[in-house]
């Protein structure tokens, strides 16, 4: 096999992987009215486990970045991988509410540290000029499982029982795990790295403005996206089937965007690249409340929103660029300021909705929350030209 294909072949068994962690995080919100009645609790009960997976993203971003960061990529990848299969099939077997939350919150923890190194290793094993590329090509599955892998969950978990849409990501992580270590490209680690000095990306400023553009700038998408579906229900008398396809073009519209974001920040930088996605974020949220009540616009709406959410691609990169020696951790904590973005923006819509401003509110705190990402990021700019920093501003 050439070293071409090698590289193709492990790109798609890490993209594998993020398929199996999209599978797991999304499809657990649509089984949530399964398994709480088979538990017996009440939905907002059941919302915890949703809750712990998230906090086990953000409390396992810096813990498996110090952990791995001696170890050789390729053996760190497959081992977060693994693990990540077998909390989820532990998950599905094992009885019980307390263990269902434990075994969600340790699925958590490999999350921010497989995606955010996957994205790396990817991005460092092609030219330059196509990191962006590489990266994007690792998180295109995390989008396709929004098309594929959480409708079959989904489908599982209400024809045979809400354990199969845990199991299923359970064993695709266990499949992408034994194909990282039989494809990837064996490089050696690095025995002269100090795990600590990952934590040097915490106090490196121009890591923390990236991280905040992603917690701040993203919040907008969630707060939309969070309450797509309710809005439908409760403001239009939308066909059984017209769920299911919004989430379906919602997939549909992620691969794509995250395929153009990486186009995009080989053309035009990453800074210029970050401001596009964001104005493309702010122009899908206002036209998403612009068409509330008519289930049509609405389905393309969830289109359109996933279609301009491809920031992830050009923070991924530009952190490579200014995270120094502590990469894994930048890289995981990228995707640990997403989750926290997964829960700014639902609270703040929340309350909008609550103070009585109506479905279409999301959409105005969505707008608000991207404009204070773009606000962000242009003080990012600014702090890298008064330090003296080498910026990407292309």
């Amino acid at each position: 096999m050439t070293e071409h294909g090698n590289l193709r072949y492990a790109i798609l068994a890490l993209a594998l992987g993020a398929f199996a962690i999209g599978t797991s995080e999304f499809a657990a919100m649509g089984l949530l009215p399964y398994f709480a009645g088979d538990l017996g609790i009440s939905e907002p009960q059941a919302g915890h486990v949703i809750s712990a997976y998230a906090l086990g993203v953000v409390i396992g971003a810096p813990l498996t970045s110090i952990i791995g960061a001696r170890l050789p990529r390729r053996r760190y990848l497959a081992a977060l991988m693994a693990f990540y299969g077998v909390m989820n099939i532990a998950a599905a077997v094992l009885p019980g509410l307390a263990v269902l939350t434990g075994m969600r919150f340790l699925a958590g923890l490999p999350h921010g540290g497989f995606l955010g190194v996957a994205m790396l290793y990817a991005a460092d094993a092609l030219p330059r000029e196509h990191r962006a590329r590489g990266a994007a090509q690792v998180i295109m599955g995390l989008t396709v499982a929004n098309i594929v892998g959480v409708p079959l969950a989904g489908w599982l978990g209400q024809s045979i029982g809400w354990r199969w849409g845990f199991a299923l990501p359970g064993f695709i992580a266990l499949l992408s795990a034994w194909l990282i270590l039989k494809v990837a490209p064996r490089v050696g680690g690095n025995p002269n790295a100090r795990p600590w000095d990952e934590l040097q990306a915490l106090r490196n400023p121009r890591v923390l403005w990236l991280l905040a553009v992603g917690a701040i700038g993203f919040g907008g998408f969630f707060a939309v996206y969070a309450f797509l579906t309710a809005a439908m229900i409760a403001t239009t008398d939308a066909p059984a089937y017209a769920i299911p396809l919004a989430l379906g073009v919602f997939g549909v519209g992620g691969t794509l965007g995250t395929w153009v974001a990486g186009r995009l920040t080989e053309r035009l930088g990453q800074v210029r690249a970050a401001y596009i996605s964001l104005a493309a974020m702010a122009a899908t949220q206002g036209f998403a409340s612009f068409v509330v009540g008519n289930w049509q616009m609405m389905v393309l709406s969830s289109f359109l929103l996933a279609a301009g959410a491809g920031l992830v691609i050009p923070l991924q990169t530009r952190l490579m660029d200014v995270a120094g020696r502590a990469q894994n951790m930048a890289a995981a904590m990228n995707h640990a300021a997403f989750n926290a973005a997964n829960a700014l923006g639902p609270f703040l819509a929340g309350l909008a909705l609550a103070a009585g401003w109506g479905w279409a509110s999301s959409g105005y705190v969505g707008i608000a929350l991207t404009a204070a990402g773009a606000v962000v990021l242009t003080l990012a700019v600014w702090h890298d030209r008064a330090s003296g920093a080498v910026a990407d501003c292309a």
